[in-house]
């Protein structure tokens, strides 16, 4: 035998050791998607000017503290419903040092004076590329904190992709595989959890039994730098809604968090959940505290006040806590959101698809069948009308199934229903190579010329068909998979690969095993 043929045989069976040792067992190298192993499909979308509002508001908040502080005399600040920041009634002769001080913030930001009878206005709006910009890294800020709150749930194997049309890509699609509670999973993907804690008007702080009576302590109107926030009581009657004035800009946030876990109230044993603050939280809690004794800070969590514990005295603690009306379950997952960080803007659900495992056990049972029964006559069809040969078309299709399985279980792809699909596709695409090269030697054997010189010539002049019939599939096939989202790119992977294997297997394997028959003995005929 010849060196280079033995270089080929090993090669071969190292391709297929390692195909092998990749997927087996399958039922635990394999991943199976949504639609065969059941579960949630969640197409969410990200509600971006909910960020755009939120840099508005932190930057008006800013311009309000500079102009204080270098006495600039204004009537008040707002934002617009265009995101639009107007800075209103200015004096006239600070026009100058009011432009100075807006300049500071031009890098996104344009500005226009507007002058009236000795006051000036100010308008600054925020660029095309900046309001891009922000509601893209919200998504992407979104995207991973759904990531860490399924990873924390313990969902395996999840697939979260960002998805969308034009510049703005502002959806998430979201399919987790072996999801059962459905309705806990959908609370914790949609739950902002925004924690913050904010101090609590010293005087005339509540709490009052309405809003309006809390806007009613107010004579001269709620200050700006002030809001009124609901505060959810437990009496014996049941839960009741009160209002407290807090200040707008928190104290401290949960960027500040560094954990957060489920407790218990050792004297009402009710539920409760605990956090821990960073370095920085932990000095900016002592500062506020020691700066506001005898004064009562809230905990908000998403608008709400859970609870306003007076300040009795400096803390300088890492640690506080989050007590209210919680279920085990409820407060073991809103540790879990808290950990895995807020929401930078609120999430809505375009679509919801549930499907149930007996179903996927289905689709997998159907998919196994059809696959078995193509296979089975591709097989008889090949021995029938090439004989003897057609046991290499069928070694070869063999091949690029296992190597197929190989290949999905190192890059941990996901096969879905379609990705099935893909496969009895690649069970199809296997034998036409074997084709064209088997329909290509009966007619070199044809005009004459010997099985080995026959052979040869039918690989060497059909390498080019096959090459460019598995491009050109191959090329849509990966249009598909770029463009293609869920189902679609799980039968994209399975036809890329597949074909890969099929180049392999029909110019390589296939040509090796010819080669094998023609030197172990003197062939005269070819069974073709």
């Amino acid at each position: 035998m010849k060196r280079d043929l033995q270089y080929r045989l090993i090669f071969i069976f190292v391709v297929v050791s390692v195909s092998i040792f990749l997927f087996y067992p399958p039922s635990q190298k394999i991943k199976l998607g949504l639609d065969l192993k059941g579960g949630i499909h969640l197409v969410l979308q990200v509600v971006t000017s909910d960020a755009l509002e939120a840099r508005v508001n932190q930057l008006r908040e800013l311009i309000e503290a500079d102009l204080r502080e270098n006495g600039i005399v204004f009537t008040r600040t707002q934002v617009t419903e265009d995101f639009d920041i107007e800075v209103l009634g200015v004096l006239g002769d600070q026009q100058q040092q009011l432009e100075d001080n807006l300049r500071l913030h031009s890098l996104d930001w344009t500005y226009r004076i507007q002058s009236r009878e000795g006051e000036v206005d100010a308008v600054l709006s925020m660029n095309e590329a900046a309001k891009l910009r922000t509601a893209d890294e919200a998504v992407q800020q979104a995207k991973e904190t759904i990531q860490r709150r399924v990873d924390q749930y313990g969902v395996a194997e999840p697939t979260i992709t960002v998805y969308g049309s034009g510049q703005l890509k502002d959806q998430i699609i979201v399919e987790l595989p072996g999801v059962e509670d459905f309705d806990r999973v959908l609370d914790l993907i949609r739950t902002t959890a925004r924690l913050e804690l904010k101090l609590v008007h010293p005087s005339q702080g509540g709490p009052y039994a309405t809003r309006a009576l809390a806007l009613q302590a107010f004579s001269s109107g709620l200050p700006s730098d002030y809001e009124i926030l609901p505060l959810r009581e437990q009496t014996d009657s049941g839960d009741q809604t009160l209002y407290m004035v807090v200040r707008k800009a928190p104290s401290i946030t949960g960027e500040h968090l560094k954990d957060a876990r489920r407790s218990q109230d050792s004297f009402t044993g009710r539920a409760e959940i605990v956090f821990f603050l960073k370095a920085e939280g932990v000095a900016l809690f002592s500062r506020t505290t020691e700066q506001n004794v005898g004064n009562r800070l809230a905990v908000v969590l998403d608008e709400e006040i859970r609870s306003a514990p007076n300040i009795n005295e400096r803390i300088a603690t890492e640690s506080a806590r989050i007590s209210g009306s919680f279920t085990p379950e409820q407060a073991e997952d809103l540790a879990l959101v808290l950990r895995s960080g807020a929401l930078p803007a609120a999430i809505q659900i375009l679509e919801n698809r549930i499907i149930g495992p007996s179903l996927g056990l289905a689709s997998i049972r159907r998919g196994i069948t059809a696959s078995l029964v193509g296979l089975i006559l591709v097989v008889v069809g090949m021995l029938v009308v090439y004989r003897l040969s057609g046991l290499n078309a069928i070694v070869c299709l063999i091949m690029n199934l296992l190597i197929l399985l190989g290949v999905l279980a190192s890059f941990h792809a996901t096969l879905t229903l379609p990705g099935i699909a893909g496969v009895i596709l690649t069970i199809g695409m296997a034998v036409d190579a074997n084709i064209l090269i088997f329909e290509r030697i009966k007619e070199e054997i044809g005009v004459g010329k010997t099985v080995r010189s026959a052979v040869a010539a039918g690989f060497d002049r059909v390498f080019s068909t096959i090459i460019d019939t598995n491009t050109t599939t191959l090329i849509a096939a990966l249009f598909l998979f770029q463009f293609g989202t869920g189902p679609v790119r799980g039968f994209a992977v399975t036809l890329i690969v597949g074909l890969l294997a099929n180049i392999f297997t029909a110019i390589f394997v296939s040509r090796t095993i010819f080669r094998l028959v023609l030197e172990q003995r003197q062939v005269e005929r070819l069974s073709i």
